[in-house]
């Protein structure tokens, strides 16, 4: 019994070693990409997202889908920013309220707080969420679809 109980026990611990590894790996683009925009990096935060995308957000046109989604959705974002006196956008992601991983497709629901400023003033939205899908290819994990909610 106690040799079952130690196989057993041995067993939970690997597979629960690597699921941590696999949310470990899933976030490594989400943060890529968060950490490029936050740095006004473009081609490091674009390079997380896959060819083929679908994203959704705030401002017009709301939706970018297909080739080149995620460039698309970085030309809107620079010219609402203008448009709108935003500047210094930075986001803030928190701990992963899921990762959800299924051979090469993850799910992904994280906070964030998007802070900014608005013609020289302060704003932040707090209590958002971003929810993400991913892909896994022999590149690695890359993000095919995103959407921002804010609170």
């Amino acid at each position: 019994m106690g040799r079952l109980t130690f196989v057993l026990a041995s067993i939970v611990l690997a597979a629960g070693a690597a699921v941590a590894s696999d949310n470990a790996d899933v976030m490594k683009p989400v943060h890529q990409f968060i950490d490029g925009f936050n740095k006004g990096d473009a081609k490091s935060a674009l390079a997380a997202c896959a060819d083929e995308a679908y994203i959704i957000d705030e401002f017009p046109p709301y939706e970018w889908h297909g080739a080149n989604a995620c460039s698309n959705w970085a030309d809107a974002y620079l010219a609402d920013a203008k448009k709108n006196g935003i500047t210094d956008g930075v986001v803030t992601v928190g701990k992963p309220r899921h990762v959800d991983v299924t051979g090469d497709q993850a799910y992904v629901v994280v906070p964030t707080t998007y802070a900014f400023q608005q013609n020289g003033k302060p704003v932040k939205e707090t209590a958002s969420t971003m929810v993400l899908t991913l892909h896994k290819s022999a590149a690695g994990w890359q993000i095919t679809a995103w959407t921002w909610a804010k609170n």
